[in-house]
């Protein structure tokens, strides 16, 4: 009972014998395998990427197309001496990279990396003669799972940054701090409106709503899912929005005490939650492994849909470190505060109205207008605030001068 509780997976709905712990154990390290290799390939891509849109090689030495660059670098990692500042947290100095790296795996068992789900199937395969999902667990509040574990990995920046006992790593940990938690509302908001569609918290359960082409990009109406990457970008603290760091202002930033192998765990951490973003994002907004099946096996057709959607998200998340600016810490607060946030619960009421107007049996067309105009109404009443704020600010300023 307490298995089924903590895993939807039809594996664990009757007796635990040896078969299903065997094939747990085969899931867990399928996965810890294949979350580690497209890490190393994450780092090897990110920087083939960038060379090639800054006209250059990029890697082109440790192996053929320079592949081997990831290993030799953390082969390099691994041999530098590793350092503790004197006056160093040390128990929380040595705990903090953890922090940030375990969460990343945490979430990508939630992640559903195949499957057959044409035909109304569910996405279930046969595994040494148990039927099980693609996924190492389906917990049934995996929504929950994913937002829980992505506020928990600024825990990691947090302590790294105050444990190091200097300025430079404390304030760029304070900047993580303020600039995930701003935007975790934004994001919580969107990842909201997609459970309200599918009705379900389970991630197996929201890839299967959208088996039919009914993807969650157009069904919620595209504006949760520009939300959802642009705050996935923040969380990420990739740019335009990397100000937690900036080396021109903060030298490195909260990892800058940190050498050897737990910056290489730093390092690894990023890209973790690069690819398990990405991977999030797949599975919320566009229909996770589901897919046409053309010929052969559908789980096989799962996986490989699958890949090719992350692979969509992970050259994009490249190409905005290559091409957008930074912008200035202001700006990116204005962002989330003043825009994001307001935008994503004013959408989340306009499709509550409408599904509860779609219960009711209200007009299809006047519930979506009717609540666009409210929204608007209120951001209007926000604007005005904020202006006379500033005007505000602004006197204050000229009376102190």
């Amino acid at each position: 009972m307490l298995a089924h509780v903590l895993a939807a997976d039809p594996l664990l709905a009757g007796d635990i014998d040896l078969a299903v712990v065997l094939v747990v154990l085969l899931k867990t390290v399928v996965a810890f395998t294949l979350l580690l290799v497209s890490v190393l390939f994450m780092v090897w891509f990110e920087r083939k990427v960038i060379g090639d849109l800054q006209n250059r090689l990029g890697p082109n030495r440790a192996g053929p197309f320079g592949l081997f660059q990831t290993v030799a670098d953390g082969l390099k990692f691994f041999m530098k001496e590793d350092q503790v500042p004197d006056r160093a947290d040390r128990r929380i100095f040595v705990l903090a990279p953890y922090l940030t790296a375990v969460p990343a795996f945490l979430v990508f068992a939630v992640i559903p990396v195949g499957g057959d789900f044409t035909g109304g199937r569910d996405g279930t395969v046969e595994i040494f003669g148990r039927t099980t999902f693609l996924q190492l667990a389906d917990p049934p509040v995996g929504v929950l799972l994913i937002l829980a574990m992505s506020s928990i990995a600024v825990y990691g920046i947090m302590l790294a940054g105050w444990s190091s006992g200097s300025k430079y790593p404390l304030l760029g940990a304070v900047r993580a701090s303020a600039q995930m938690v701003s935007y975790e509302a934004a994001l919580g908001l969107s990842v909201v409106t997609v459970v309200l569609t599918a009705g379900t918290l389970s991630t197996n359960g929201i890839v299967a709503s959208q088996s039919t082409w009914s993807w969650n990009l157009w069904v919620t109406g595209f504006v949760p899912f520009v939300i959802f990457l642009i705050a996935a970008t923040a969380e990420l603290n990739r740019p335009p929005f990397d100000l937690v760091e900036a080396e021109q202002e903060l030298v490195g930033g909260f990892n800058t005490e940190y050498a050897s192998f737990r910056f290489a765990l730093f390092f690894l951490a990023e890209f973790m939650n690069t690819v398990t973003m990405s991977a999030i994002i797949v599975t919320l907004f566009f229909g996770g492994p589901s897919g046409p099946v053309p010929v052969g096996p559908g789980w096989l057709w799962g996986t490989v849909w699958f890949t090719v959607k992350l692979f969509v998200f992970l050259f994009m998340f490249v190409w905005f470190r290559a091409t957008l600016p930074r912008v200035r810490y202001d700006q990116l607060m204005d962002l989330g505060w003043k825009v994001l946030i307001p935008l994503a619960l004013g959408w989340l009421l306009i499709v509550a109205g409408y599904r509860v107007g779609d219960d009711e049996g209200w007009n299809p067309l006047v519930v979506p207008v009717v609540g666009a105009a409210a929204v608007a109404a209120c951001y209007g009443l926000l604007a005005l605030a904020l202006r006379a704020a500033r005007r505000a600010r602004r006197l204050d300023e000229e009376v102190g001068a």
